[in-house]
């Protein structure tokens, strides 16, 4: 089976170079469409199950740096083999998904895919995978070393920052509260409102 175009680009644009082959062959057993996305805030990619197709579709998002896009696409082709094999009975992020998602993973977990210091984060990640790589703290922090950045960027993530200090995102100021899990009660600096913001959002600080 030739490989479309489009899929060949993507692969060679946003993959890390050895690990190309690997995911190709991953599409010739289990093809799909692959489409690169504008940046979406809530989530790096996405899969959704449609039984009337005969190719589901992945997207992944395009800003993604080669490592974090490579763990995306694998989290994302191991829920279409999820439900190629046990349909709509299982959960989406369940111990099938998870069992797949650490099969598919385990040939990439070497010094030959990553670097040496997101192979411990990785691995410790991969023990028991969730949802998102975006709710793991420590991966994403050793991931975003690896991001394209403005010399000139002083943006860090959320957690980094002490509760009380302001902060700029999205063209807005906040204060940062107290943590809930994965996220942080912020007071929109103004107006007085509260969000909860993912604790990996990158911020401007203000302080």
């Amino acid at each position: 089976m030739s490989f479309p175009p489009g899929l060949l680009h993507i692969a060679n644009t946003h993959l890390p170079e050895k690990a190309v082959p690997y995911c190709l062959r991953l599409w010739q057993e289990t093809p799909f469409s692959l489409h690169v996305k504008t940046p979406r805030s809530t989530k790096l990619g996405d899969f959704r199950y449609r039984k009337d197709r005969k190719f589901q579709t992945i997207t992944l998002n395009a800003d993604l740096n080669t490592y974090q896009f490579l763990l995306t696409y694998i989290h994302e082709v191991a829920h279409l083999r999820a439900f190629e094999k046990f349909g709509i009975h299982h959960a989406p992020h369940g111990y099938e998904w998870k069992k797949l998602f650490q099969e598919l993973m385990e040939p990439l977990l070497s010094e030959i895919i990553f670097p040496r210091d997101l192979l411990v984060p990785l691995k410790l990640h991969m023990r028991n995978p969730s949802a998102s790589s975006a709710r793991d703290l420590f991966l994403m922090k050793e991931m975003s070393k690896y991001d394209k950045k403005s010399a000139h960027s002083t943006e860090i993530f959320l957690a980094d920052l002490k509760p009380g200090n302001s902060f700029m995102l999205s063209g807005r100021k906040f204060v940062k509260g107290e943590t809930r899990r994965t996220r942080i009660i912020c007071e929109e600096i103004g107006s007085g409102k509260k969000f909860l913001v993912s604790r990996l959002a990158k911020v401007q600080p203000m302080d």
